[in-house]
């Protein structure tokens, strides 16, 4: 382990906490974080990445001296990060975007880094490295995504190699997100609206006790599946949701959504199609998509 050389681009949560965890399982790893160039802030970064047991180094020597770099930066920045780095790269050096971009701006990285001779796979994070840590799953996507998903696994990460073509695993990540990102919004929007109307707790508990009696796959299939005959009377619920959200005067982002989607399975017709509830989701999840594509 010690004898391949890790170059780690970007010291934040990610950065941080990954090389912390793979300097533990032998790693040889070097960082550069873009505050190390600013003088008030150098010598505080330096001496945390020191702390997780990696060295604190310039970008150039970071690529000078790596045979696999990860890139870990603020998601706006990652192009431009890409191309700096091009300017060193050498043929041998594997580039890793670890960064939470779109499947084509991941295509385009790879363009930036393949260009300069350097082999390019696309890395992508699944969860919250903040509670999970080091735990937290990883997809590779690449022609050298499962050799690169082994290292990282031996340094004490958790990678599974999902595809060889670029962007793959990022469009996994991004789909991914209209669950994750838009369920915390639901329950923000649920709670917050809750705090206004003095029944918070109680809608919490509720939610927590049926969502908890049976399996997660039992409740969103049902969901799914009885959206082909229920839909026209969930819309109808949904007006008069957002008709009492504005009422206590709490804007209904969400939940407007919402309404919106009810009314587009309306619009589609879907009743026709649908005499009784079908027993799998897919002939739901076919007929929508069959009918935006049309």
């Amino acid at each position: 382990m010690a004898s391949v050389k890790l170059g780690f681009i970007g010291f934040g949560e990610v950065g941080s906490t990954f090389t912390k965890a793979m300097s533990q399982h032998g790693a040889d790893i070097i960082v550069y974080d873009l505050l190390l160039d600013q003088p008030g802030q150098r010598e505080r970064v330096a001496a945390r990445i020191r702390e997780t047991g990696s060295e604190a180094a310039s970008l150039r020597e970071v690529l000078d001296r790596s045979e696999y770099i990860l890139s870990a930066v603020l998601t706006q920045v990652a192009k431009e990060v890409a191309r700096s780095c091009a300017r060193y790269l050498k043929p041998g050096q594997v580039y890793v975007d670890l960064n939470s971009t779109s499947p084509a701006a991941k295509v385009e990285i790879g363009g930036i880094v393949e260009a300069a001779g350097a082999g390019f796979v696309e890395g992508a994070i699944l969860g919250a490295v903040g509670a999970t840590g080091a735990a937290t799953r990883i997809l590779t996507a690449g022609e050298r995504g499962q050799s690169v998903a082994d290292l990282l696994n031996s340094c004490g990460l958790n990678v599974s190699y999902y595809s060889p073509e670029i962007g793959k695993a990022s469009m996994f990540k991004m789909l991914r997100s209209i669950f994750s990102k838009g369920l915390e919004a639901l329950i923000l929007e649920l709670l917050v609206a809750g705090k206004r109307a003095g029944i918070e707790q109680d809608l919490w508990e509720d939610i927590v006790d049926f969502m908890s009696k049976k399996p997660f796959d039992r409740i969103a299939s049902n969901w799914v599946q009885s959206h082909a005959v229920a839909h026209e009377r969930r819309y109808h619920e949904m007006l008069q949701v957002v008709e009492t959200m504005e009422e206590i005067g709490i804007e209904p982002v969400m939940t407007k959504g919402t309404e919106a989607l009810f009314a587009r399975s309306v619009s589609m017709n879907m009743k026709k199609a649908f005499s009784e509830k079908p027993d799998l989701m897919d002939p739901v999840i076919t007929f929508i998509e069959k009918r935006l594509r049309d």
